[in-house]
């Protein structure tokens, strides 16, 4: 498997405006490419993945809003893994000195960073063995092992020292994964490690040890019909300006309890355009999330996203499935974030042609992007905003002020499926 080698760091001023008021933000930065990659072809594990992703999420976000009325720390939920992750984003990161290269998949909901899935930990001088155990839950994988701090690497420029990083012992659904790089809120490291609250995660220890300016990060995705391209990037501590069009438009993050440990927004969705939208998703809470392939949906609003569209569940796949003449009539899929409405033009809805044998469809068939989330019911996190949404928009996580930006970019309305 090819290794994605990192970029050298790009110092570069970046425009930001806000919603409401508009405001100039000046930051340098450091960028890290990322690389999409496929882990398994047929079968549903790519849908399946993701339900048990997002059951898992949903748990977890349940069992800490339980616990925080009770005062109470989080509560440890545990899920049987299941089938392997089936296409996400991967950077290759450094670990130790000298760093040994690790291929980890870029997560922004989880927070704990670890390695040794795949490819073994190899201890150098700046390894220190906190004795301390860690584990954790995704759905759809798991792992456990030790905490240790090591020296990670990011980019050149781009070090932290006195990392916590899981070893793993144990790893399950993580082919072609080394581990996992935890972009998510400092919250979601709570009781993962014994006789620790939480670990600062490894953009919290960027800002705290001055090798970032700002404690934000601006993730860019391009579409990409084929595997194995380097067609994503991350930006440490600014944004990007060369990778968005217009402005970055912010939305807190939700006071939803159960969303609000990720990184948690509140948007609504149309379908159509002008005054024939038709509404599929009230106002609600949900999550951003890198580690999601697909945009997930709760099930009414799933329900009425069939009804518009007139696709169908295909029983090989487990994608959504639209005929040649109702792909003719497919219109717009509408997010509206505080206020700002981001537009999936009907080519942004389809899971792309060149890649259908990937999962086990058919070369001609018309598969869409979007999936149920898997419960019965609203239960606090009603979406998922998949890597197959943020393809078509810059996104922003500013920890410092708890809020999550987005904006067009020049692939928002692009013809690649």
């Amino acid at each position: 498997m090819a290794k994605f080698y990192l970029l050298f760091s790009v110092l570069c001023t970046a425009s930001v405006v806000f919603a409401s008021p508009v405001v100039q933000i000046r930051d340098s930065f450091i960028t890290v490419p990322i690389a999409r990659k496929f882990a398994a072809a047929g079968s549903r594990n790519f849908v399946e993945a993701d339900r048990a992703r997002a059951l898992a999420l949903i748990s977890r976000g349940k069992a800490n809003a339980a616990a925080r009325a009770r005062g109470l720390s989080n509560a440890a939920v545990g899920a049987d893994p299941v089938s392997n992750q089936a296409v996400t984003y991967f950077a290759s990161v450094g670990v130790g000195s000298p760093p040994t290269q690790y291929e980890l998949i870029v997560d922004t909901g989880s927070s704990n960073t670890w390695i040794g899935a795949n490819k073994s930990y190899v201890k150098t001088s700046t390894s220190v063995d906190t004795e301390n155990a860690v584990s954790v839950s995704y759905g759809s994988g798991s792992f456990s092992g030790t905490e240790y701090l090591d020296t990670v690497t990011l980019a050149p420029g781009l070090v932290i020292e006195n990392q916590s990083i899981g070893v793993a012992s144990t790893a399950n659904g993580f082919e072609p994964a080394d581990g996992i790089l935890g972009l998510g809120p400092v919250d979601l490291t709570e009781d993962t490690v014994a006789n620790t609250q939480t670990v600062p995660t490894v953009t919290d220890n960027l800002f705290a040890q001055g090798a970032i300016s700002s404690n934000v990060m601006g993730i860019s995705f391009e579409p990409t019909t084929a595997d194995g391209v380097t067609n994503g990037e991350i930006a440490f501590g600014g944004i990007d300006s060369s990778k968005f069009t217009g402005s970055i438009n912010y939305a807190p993050t939700t006071s939803s309890p159960v969303a609000s440990k990720y990184w948690g927004i509140d948007q609504s969705i149309s379908y159509g355009s002008g005054t024939l939208k038709v509404p599929i998703l009230l106002p609600s809470a949900g999550i951003v999330d890198t580690g999601t392939t697909l945009i997930l949906l709760s099930p009414g609003a799933y329900a009425l996203y069939l009804a518009v569209t007139g696709a169908i569940p295909d029983q090989t796949t487990g994608f959504l499935k639209i005929s040649n003449a109702n792909l003719g009539r497919l219109q717009n899929l509408n997010f509206k974030i505080n206020g700002v409405t981001y537009v999936l033009t009907p080519n942004a809805q389809l899971w792309p042609h060149s890649l259908n044998t990937l999962i086990g469809g058919k070369e001609d068939a018309n598969y869409l992007i979007v999936a149920d989330i898997g419960t019965a019911f609203a239960e606090g996190i009603e979406f998922v905003n998949g890597y197959t949404f943020l393809e078509r928009f810059y996104s922003v996580y500013d920890t410092t002020n708890r809020r999550v930006g987005f904006a067009t970019t020049p692939f928002t309305n692009a013809t690649t499926n």
